[in-house]
């Protein structure tokens, strides 16, 4: 019998961050698609299922125990929340909590690892998949021992391939818009090869499903990860479309595979005393820069980009280049979304399904929190941008092509969101990062800046990206003198 079998079904549908409405139904339908869920992902047995009603019941144990690893609250009914989840698209094999391996199989026992492509969809050019492909095993490799190399001629470790339907492994594809790809655990034989559905639209980009998003999740599985609990976590069941570019390997997954691996070790360079520095005035002033989250902060105005931000402490000073941690040590890198409520000094910064919260310039000690409990829906992953606006006294979130809107007086979402962005803002449909200023929104996309007036619902101007980055050869003022940060 074949070694521990993995089957990825990654999504039924297009799954961005927000998945059709589950269908209506009424109690007794719902209790039947919940049964045949619990029975495929938890393991629910069939000749238990007729007494889901008789009080603490194998199939109420199975509700709580979903719910306990999806993170929803744990009531063992089958409240909203949890119909909503179940009938969110989602991989196919059961779940298990945190990162995790398969049982009794510790990966590979080598670190040189061999993959080939035994042939190619026709969707995209062939370099584009050669890149996708390479680029997937990177993300592995970025953060271990692991080495993957190509081969073109003899049988690898790694066998990719395009197929439809029955393609001789006993785990037929079922069509477009079902099973996307699945893998096989670490073993001799069929065991860590990645097979994709040529019946699916396969892409470089958004439309359509990103090859190197689900390749690198399907090498996770080849390499021996099961799926993750953490919503932000490439190994989670769902798929979910983030830009290539600004891809990183969550935290969850780096622990999941160095828990096999181990971690990357580079070569140990000479080191010296690290001496006190100068801000420095940093190529911000490049016409190509992008941003990853803007926010303001007493005042001044905060462009973060990778592991530093910049600070444009007023229009008239020169900006400064900082390292995250050194300011907040307890933040994370690379932010995806902040905004600053004025009135109650606070600063929100988001990154995965978590969110920190700066009261003044210290992080909370409460800090980090859930995404979810601010009232996303589960299939929300990340926050791409959000801006506070200070006369509505509401906070507007972007994710994809969509928003929601916070009352910061209610601590609430408001009803009927998600909405599309274009609806509520004319002229944008996507948002990477955005701040207010003087009672103007200010958006930014790629290398573009839009200024948004909410009183005329309509961009007022287009900017350059570092156009509020006063650029200048003078050396920064001090730190200390303008900033009291411990």
């Amino acid at each position: 019998m074949k070694n521990l079998v993995l089957v990825l079904l990654l999504s039924v549908a297009y799954c961005s961050a927000f998945p059709a409405e589950p269908p209506k139904g009424n109690e007794e339908s719902d209790a039947k698609f919940a049964e045949q869920y619990l029975e495929k992902y938890y393991n629910l047995q069939k000749n238990v299922r007729m007494s889901r009603k008789k009080g603490d019941s194998p199939f109420t144990q199975k509700i709580k125990e979903m719910q306990q690893f999806l993170g929803l609250q744990v009531t063992g009914k089958l409240d909203s929340d949890t119909m909503e989840l179940m009938h969110q698209p989602r991989c196919g094999f059961q779940d298990v909590g945190e990162f995790s391996v398969f049982p009794g199989n510790r990966g590979w026992r080598k670190t040189e690892i061999t993959y080939r492509i035994v042939n190619y969809t026709p969707d995209i050019p062939r370099a584009e998949v050669d890149y996708a492909i390479q680029r997937a095993f990177g993300v592995w490799s970025g953060v271990t021992p692991l080495t993957f190399t190509r081969i073109y001629d003899e049988v690898s470790d790694i066998e990719i391939s395009f197929a439809a339907q029955v393609h001789n492994d006993f785990y037929p594809f079922d069509g477009p818009h079902g099973t996307l790809a699945h893998a096989f655990a670490p073993s001799s034989g069929i065991g860590g090869d990645a097979h994709f559905d040529e019946d699916e639209t396969w892409t470089s980009g958004s439309n359509g499903y990103n090859l190197f998003l689900v390749a690198a999740h399907e090498f996770g599985h080849s390499l021996g990860l099961l799926h993750s609990s953490d919503p932000s976590a490439l190994m989670y069941p769902t798929y979910h479309f983030t830009e290539p570019s600004e891809f990183r390997l969550p935290e969850d997954d780096v622990n999941g595979i160095q828990s096999l691996y181990g971690a990357r070790t580079a070569p140990r360079e000479p080191t010296e005393p690290e001496q006190p520095r100068e801000p420095s005035t940093p190529s911000s002033c490049l016409p190509n820069i992008t941003f990853d989250a803007v926010t303001t902060l007493r005042g001044e105005i905060l462009f973060f980009k990778d592991t530093s931000f910049w600070r444009q402490i007023s229009p008239q000073s020169v900006v400064e280049n900082h390292e995250i941690k050194t300011f907040w040590p307890t933040l994370p890198n690379h932010i995806q979304a902040a905004y600053e409520v004025q009135d109650r000094d606070e600063v929100f910064v988001f990154k995965g399904a978590k969110y920190w919260v700066i009261s003044g310039y210290e992080v909370t000690t409460d800090s980090p929190k859930s995404i979810y409990d601010l009232g996303f829906p589960r299939s929300v992953r990340r926050i791409d941008a959000a801006v506070y606006d200070e006369k509505s006294g509401k906070t507007y979130l972007f994710v994809n092509d969509n928003y929601w809107s916070f009352d910061e007086n209610k601590k609430s979402m408001d009803t009927g969101y998600p909405k599309k962005i274009v609806d509520g803002f004319p002229g944008l449909t996507k948002i990477r990062a955005a701040f207010q200023k003087d009672g103007l929104l200010y958006f930014f996309d790629g290398h573009r800046q839009y200024e948004f007036s909410t009183a005329k619902k309509r961009v007022t101007r287009l900017l350059k990206n570092n156009s509020w980055i006063k650029c200048g050869n003078n050396k920064a003022s001090n730190l200390k003198k303008v900033l009291k940060i411990k």
